[in-house]
């Protein structure tokens, strides 16, 4: 058995050797940066050669290149701000209040943003920006200010297009939301907290697609509507971010922001996720805006609820069904006309389950006004198919 004192010499033989292989491969490795680099979520990848293309955009159906380094992001984020800040603009909501001589007035009530996306000055923007304004301020970053003209809201989808007059209107380029893969890189811009200087850069990932939301309603407490096929993404949105673009690294707008998911649970605050109107579902409905004024949408003319395991017992149905349970049916609506009643039990439309809240709206809204479509319908002991032919909804 070897002593104490030979295991020591060996231990000393092989720490030497380590020592003289450690400081070999240290001198092969690249530099620190230097002091002051931003970190970055990539900072980690390796450095891609100079040669190295920039990483896959979004809009070219890739994700960014798990290779692609930090100098690579920086510079494509740069480039985006620097094409597509300039056409976002800030837009005030100013309403008429009235003095204590009873001399009307306008004031600012909120603010926002928008992006103008073509050459006659048309800015798309979020319904909830300019709802309820009697004059609209619009600001350029480049310190021009025009009087905006509302062409057409949709509460519905929650957009608006706006439109003014000048020369030399910077613009942005559409792209196409539905080549977004999850995980690729995007920008968001607007006018966060309303700060001087112009609009807020940030960005972040396309978190998920698809997503379904149902947006606040007007007043408190109150359901807005729901918005479908939305893209989830952590790059921070905050108020006055509402109407500003979501960027893909090909310089086009693929998203329009509108939310963000403000408490996981009570007390608890959600973090980085944030939520955009695919530009897909914006591009048609601000191209009936601009059209006629208005945005159609098919209409059934019911108000629902989700069927729980308590209402389910009330009506003498399994806890276990799934579906709504009308609480309202509208005077006159295409609901009525074809018999549905207060209390009846909707579980299919066109065979198809409605295992959601927002199932039925979501189907009814893939549809347009005329088509027919089949409900299933529980009344009491009865199932019931019901056909019913969708009407326009109506604008108020």
């Amino acid at each position: 058995m070897k002593s104490y004192s030979s295991y020591h010499k060996v231990a000393l033989t092989l720490l030497a050797v380590l020592l003289i292989v450690a400081g070999s491969a240290c001198a092969l490795m690249p530099s620190a940066p230097p002091t002051g680099a931003t970190s970055s979520p990539v900072a980690a990848t390796p450095v891609a050669s100079s040669s190295s293309a920039r990483p896959t955009s979004p809009a070219a159906g890739g994700s960014t290149a798990a290779s692609g380094s930090l100098p690579e992001l920086s510079v494509a984020v740069r480039q985006v701000t620097q094409q597509v800040r300039p056409a976002v603009v800030q837009i005030t909501n100013e309403q008429v209040q009235v003095g204590q001589f009873n001399q009307p007035f306008t004031v600012p009530s909120g603010v926002g943003s928008g992006v103008i996306y073509d050459n006659q000055g048309h800015i798309l923007t979020n319904n909830h920006v300019v709802e309820g304004a009697q004059k609209l301020t619009v600001s350029l970053p480049d310190g021009r200010s025009f009087d905006g003209k509302l062409i057409g809201g949709d509460p519905q989808s929650d957009l608006a297009v706006v439109q003014i007059s000048g020369s030399n209107l910077p613009t942005a380029t559409l792209g196409d939301s539905g080549q977004l893969q999850v995980g690729d890189w995007v920008v968001a811009i607007g006018n966060a907290l309303a700060l001087p200087g112009g609009p807020t850069v940030t960005a972040g990932v396309v978190s998920a697609l698809g997503r379904t939301i149902q947006e606040p309603g007007s007043t408190p407490g109150s359901q807005g509507p729901f918005l479908f096929d939305v893209i989830q993404t952590s790059a921070p949105i905050n108020p006055g971010n509402s109407g500003g673009p979501l960027v893909n690294l090909n310089n086009q707008v693929v998203g329009i922001n509108t939310l963000v998911a403000g408490q996981a649970e009570p007390g608890v605050p959600a973090q980085g996720i944030g939520f955009a109107i695919a530009i897909s579902t914006a591009k048609p409905i601000a191209d009936q805006l601009v059209a006629t004024g208005r945005a159609i949408h098919p209409y059934l003319g019911i108000g629902y609820a989700p069927l729980t395991p308590s209402i389910a017992a009330q009506l003498g149905i399994s806890s276990n069904q799934k579906g709504v349970v009308t609480v309202r049916v509208v005077q006159g609506s295409p609901a009525a006309t074809a018999g549905l009643r207060q209390r009846d039990v909707i579980t299919q439309i066109d065979g198809k389950s409605l295992d959601s809240e927002s199932a039925l709206a979501q189907i009814v809204n893939s549809h347009k006004p005329g088509d027919t479509i089949t409900l299933t319908v529980l009344r009491g002991s009865q199932t019931l198919s019901v056909k019913v032919t969708l009407g326009e909804m109506p604008s108020s």
